[in-house]
């Protein structure tokens, strides 16, 4: 047997094909001992146990192909099927019942393993804070009138600009146009 890792694992996934799950165990055990963190190894292994009826070891070799490859849904369809196929032929002594609560945590912790959030950075130093004070262009566009903004704005003096937001809302809300009007007509005689 060659101790090339492509063609172990060629010559096994060819004793899986023809039906020879044991043959197939039998040389990764002795020519696969190199490939604890091959997806594919696993994957073999788990298909060899899965064709002996042993489907508790299948289950554990497919947990391993979805930890190394979490998005790979090959090893995910096989690990729900040979699953299934070990509830049909009940717990073992080496390995618990499924508990699909516990499948699904596993799957979502594998999923965001890799998740890497952004790094926020500084640029420069904090805007001061005469200048977060500095108020935006009293002409610049309002995405989101509120009443609670014209109030706002009426609060700090910015009638203009309480006026630009009545102004929308009376489009906004037609009902109350006349008593939007009122508060613009207020607002002009304080400018």
């Amino acid at each position: 047997m060659t101790t090339e890792p492509h063609l172990i694992l060629a010559d096994v996934s060819l004793d899986i094909s023809r039906g020879e799950f044991q043959s197939a165990l039998d040389k990764l055990s002795k020519d696969g001992s190199g490939l604890p963190e091959s997806y594919l190894a696993h994957l073999l292994e788990a298909r060899a146990c899965q064709g002996l009826g042993r489907y508790a070891e299948a289950v554990r070799h497919l947990r391993q192909c979805c930890r190394i490859a979490p998005s790979n849904q090959v090893a995910w369809q096989e690990l729900v099927e040979a699953t299934v196929l070990q509830a049909q032929q009940g717990p073992t002594a080496e390995e618990p019942a499924f508990d699909p609560v516990a499948e699904e945590f596993e799957r979502l912790s594998l999923a965001l393993s890799g998740f890497l959030a952004p790094r926020a950075s500084e640029q420069s130093e904090p805007t001061p804070l005469a200048e977060q004070r500095q108020p935006f262009p009293d002409d610049a566009s309002i995405a989101v009138p509120t009443e609670s903004l014209a109030n706002l704005f009426i609060s700090q003096g910015a009638y203009k600009k309480a006026i630009r937001v009545f102004t929308s809302l009376i489009q906004l809300k037609p009902a109350k146009a006349d008593e939007y009007r009122i508060e613009i007509d207020r607002l002009l005689e304080k400018i």
